[in-house]
């Protein structure tokens, strides 16, 4: 009776080992098969780009009146004052509301130190009121750079052209990039003697359109009355690159 119990435990544990076996293989082949599918083991890369030459479309200016003076609420009324009247001017240029924009308004106390002993005194109000306004006509940008100071603008900060809808450009760049990075992978697989089956992964590098800068305006704390000769400003071209890499799966 105890040799038939021992020749049954071997029995099953041979049968137990067996099985084991037989499923380890099932399971690492179907590992295996999953791993391939879902990681190609032959793949390469490729680089491309697209270039696309935009003209900008809009000039944004923007300008500011720098006051002082002993009354905070004079500096305010002469600031305010002179704003209005440039603001409205450009308004008769065409300028849309929606393309006015108060950037800037800081009113700020001058400090003196030392009158008294070592301690700060007020002396002084300055108020700093910015506008930035995008004029879309170009036109007008000498008109509008010449006439402000005489209006009272003491301050122009800069001119710089942009493109109101910069993805649209950086899409036909993009386009352009993938369309010469298959072109050069389909070259580079037949030279190889490999068929491509797909993309495996790509990435973007791109350069957005950064905003160019006209020349600084030399304008002085005040006008005079004579009429203004409007500078010539043009607004050029710049180049949207966007850089791509490309991995393709190959057979």
């Amino acid at each position: 009776m105890q040799h038939n119990s021992k020749a049954w435990f071997w029995i099953l544990l041979n049968g137990l080992l067996v099985m084991a076996i037989v499923f380890g293989i099932v399971g690492t082949s179907s590992l295996i098969k999953r791993t391939s599918s879902t990681y190609p083991v032959r793949t390469f890369t490729v680089t491309s780009e697209g270039k696309v030459t935009v003209v900008p479309d809009v000039a944004v200016v923007s300008f500011s009146v720098v006051s002082e003076g002993g009354n905070p609420a004079v500096v305010q009324e002469s600031n305010t004052k002179k704003m209005n009247e440039a603001v409205d001017f450009i308004k008769e240029q065409g300028v849309k509301d929606e393309d006015i924009k108060t950037s800037s308004y800081n009113l700020q106390p001058l400090y003196d130190y030392g009158r008294d002993f070592g301690r700060s005194s007020i002396y002084a109000y300055r108020l700093t009121q910015t506008v930035t306004v995008k004029i879309r006509d170009f036109s007008h940008i000498g008109v509008v750079v010449a006439k402000l100071p005489q209006m009272g603008i003491n301050q122009i900060n800069n001119v710089q052209f942009m493109v109101d809808d910069p993805e649209a450009d950086k899409a036909l760049a993009r386009e352009e990039a993938f369309s010469k990075a298959r072109e050069k992978a389909e070259v580079m697989a037949k030279q190889a003697g490999v068929r491509i089956v797909g993309v495996v992964s790509f990435y973007e590098q791109g350069s957005d359109f950064y905003p160019m800068y006209a020349e600084r305006s030399a304008v002085g704390m005040g006008g005079d009355s004579m009429m203004p000769v409007a500078p010539s400003i043009e607004p050029g071209s710049e180049d949207v690159v966007v850089q791509i890499s490309v991995t393709y799966e190959i057979r």
